[in-house]
Order: structure tokens, then C-alpha cells, then sequence
């Protein structure tokens, strides 16, 4: 596990919401708003994509307005969700489901946790 590691086992560090941010690209802002307006109900704006990481205070507005396991994890204060007592909820095996190096990210962390 590295300090990018989002809650959920993403790379956080290989999103490319945090990538334009860290590039101030304002191109990709404009081309992952409109892909991401286009996936549901949400619309999304340039300034939307703005991420520090899944742990820090600046966060995209996927994870500010879609994501169920950040508010999850941060209520129950745990570093990622294979340090959950809960591991693995259904909000968690449902995202997992179309997330499988998520998935094995976060079984890996599982192996070192101590009980």
C-alpha cells in the first residue's frame, strides 16, 4: 500500500482526475467532466475533476457526489476498507465488481493487516 491508496484499493495516483489536476490540464478537466456527465444523472463542470486524493480534502466530484465508500470509510476511520471489521460490505463487493485491481489491491493490503 502506498499513500495514494484510496480507500476503495484504487491508485489514486493513477486517476486521472488527480493527473489533470496535478498538471493543470484544463483539456482533460473538460473531456472527463463531459464523459462523466454523459455516464448518469450527474453533470459535472472543469472544476469537478479537482483531486488531491481519495484521503485528502480536495476531492473530485465523482467521489464528492457518487462515491459510497469514502463516507463510509472516513465515518468509520479506517486507513482502507480491508482494515473494515465489515470487509467486504455490499457497497464494497458491488464496487469491486468492475474494479478487479481495486479488488486485489485491497486483498494484499488484507494479508498485512494484524488483527
Amino acid at each position: 500500500m502506498n499513500e495514494m491508496t484510496a480507500y476503495c484499493g484504487l491508485d489514486c495516483g493513477e486517476c486521472k482526475a488527480f493527473k489533470a489536476t496535478q498538471a493543470n490540464d484544463l483539456q482533460l478537466k473538460k473531456q472527463m467532466a463531459e464523459r462523466w456527465s454523459n455516464q448518469g444523472d450527474v453533470k459535472f463542470e472543469p472544476e469537478d475533476i479537482d483531486c488531491l486524493g481519495c484521503k485528502s480534502d480536495v476531492i473530485s466530484g465523482w467521489c464528492r457526489k457518487l462515491c459510497k465508500i469514502r463516507p463510509c470509510a472516513t465515518e468509520k476511520k479506517v486507513v482502507t476498507c480491508a482494515h473494515c471489521d465489515e470487509y467486504q460490505c455490499d457497497k464494497l463487493k458491488e464496487f469491486l465488481r468492475n474494479e478487479p485491481v481495486a479488488a486485489e489491491n485491497l486483498e494484499k493490503i488484507r494479508k498485512t493487516v494484524q488483527p
